[in-house]
């Protein structure tokens, strides 16, 4: 296991799933964790089932006062930043012909924008420690698009974008900007596929296996190590070989 003790973490999204695992893993390794939900009861309540320095608390991303709020909060509790995981995401699955502008809008504004914002605000105190990890949680749907996923697959592409133009702009002052792209992961979200659409995808991985959220979480511990130092504007994919 990598020694993460008392580096600071805030991850997004960090209630369930993916972002869940995260939290989980840098929380075993000696980090000290701010996990995020939109719901301050939920948020405390998962942070209260993980062993170590865990707290949770409430934070829209998609809204530019909430998060400043947050990091106000959230760095003046754990005495600063080491490192991001940019994890937030939502889906509003259709055709692009049914999207509705609220479909396109509030997924935009979760996953790409939401990014954006709580980089922008993680930047300035790594700037001042000249030192930083910065990742986001992307998806192998932004690099291949998917039928039904126009929006969310904008939203990663875009997020992918976002972190190599970031990663090129900070690297001088030794931080470094990745994203992961899960493929086919088990998470609350694929649990709703049914059998023939599992089956379908799973046809389509070389691994012939879906990914566990913990798989994730520790190509993220990796782009957070300083094993990975001088990686940066990378997109590392965890998918199985699903978007070879």
């Amino acid at each position: 296991m990598m020694n993460f003790n008392d580096r600071k973490v805030i991850v997004t999204g960090g209630t369930r799933g993916i972002g869940k695992a995260i939290a989980t893993a840098f929380a075993a390794a000696g980090a000290r964790v701010v996990l995020t939900g939109r719901d301050a009861v939920k948020a405390k309540a998962v942070a209260a089932e993980l062993d170590g320095d865990v707290q949770g608390l409430a934070l829209d991303v998609s809204d530019g006062e909430s998060v400043q709020e947050f990091f106000a909060e959230a760095l003046d509790s754990l005495g600063g930043l080491d490192i991001l995981v940019a994890n937030a995401g939502i889906t509003r699955d259709k055709l692009v012909m049914a999207l509705k502008d609220e479909d396109w809008d509030d997924v935009l504004g979760t996953n790409l924008r939401g990014a954006f914002l709580c980089a922008r605000a993680a930047i300035r105190p790594m700037l001042k420690k000249r030192s930083g990890r910065i990742i986001g949680v992307a998806s192998v749907i932004g690099l291949t698009g998917n039928p039904g996923q126009g929006n969310y697959a904008a939203s990663k592409a875009g997020l992918i974008g976002l972190v190599k133009s970031l990663a090129q702009e900070v690297a001088s002052r030794n931080i470094t900007v990745n994203a992961v792209a899960p493929g086919m992961i088990e998470t609350d979200m694929s649990a709703d596929l049914s059998d023939k659409a599992r089956e379908a995808i799973t046809s389509r991985i070389p691994a012939r296996r879906a990914g566990s959220a913990q798989e994730v979480a520790s190509a993220v511990m990796f782009l957070a190590s300083e094993e990975a130092s001088y990686i940066t504007g990378e997109v590392l994919r965890v998918d199985g070989g699903l978007a070879c």
